[in-house]
């Protein structure tokens, strides 16, 4: 019944940037799973992560995995103030799918040919449309 008064629209790029984070997760499963067996790593040799990242070769999907718990929480939570607040606009909702896309490029390059540059843009880019999203939340709030 709650979820009748918010705009449901706002929670499809949640969905969307869950579906990145388990698409990742997946890749690092799976990547984990492929060195742990080409090098003959017991799970005990591993217990934490300096020690997983000083026995794996390649940490590029767990380094993702990771990053996608940090300013993506901001996301979430703009997202949520837009539902709460009854600012699921156009704006809101572009910015919101920009962040998205942009973040899929970051993991796509991360996970894949990795060049730190182009990553860096990637990564630059979401930051300024997610700090964009909440300048706009705030104009509108607070010019209310």
């Amino acid at each position: 019944a709650g979820l009748s008064v918010i705009d449901a629209r706002i929670l499809a790029p949640a969905f969307a940037m869950v579906a990145l984070t388990t698409v990742v997760m997946f890749c690092m499963f799976f990547e984990r799973t492929r060195q742990m067996r080409a090098e003959r790593i017991h799970f005990r040799e591993i217990p934490s992560s300096s020690q997983m990242a000083a026995r794996f070769v390649d940490t590029r999907a767990a380094d993702n995995y990771r990053n996608l718990f940090e300013m993506p929480v901001l996301f979430y939570l703009a997202l949520l103030v837009a539902a709460l607040t009854g600012l699921v606009t156009p704006v809101s909702l572009g910015l919101a799918w920009a962040y998205v896309a942009l973040r899929a490029v970051h993991s796509a390059i991360h996970c894949g040919y990795n060049r730190v540059l182009h990553r860096f843009y990637a990564f630059l880019a979401s930051n300024l449309v997610l700090w964009t999203l909440w300048a706009w939340l705030g104009w509108r709030l607070l010019s209310a």
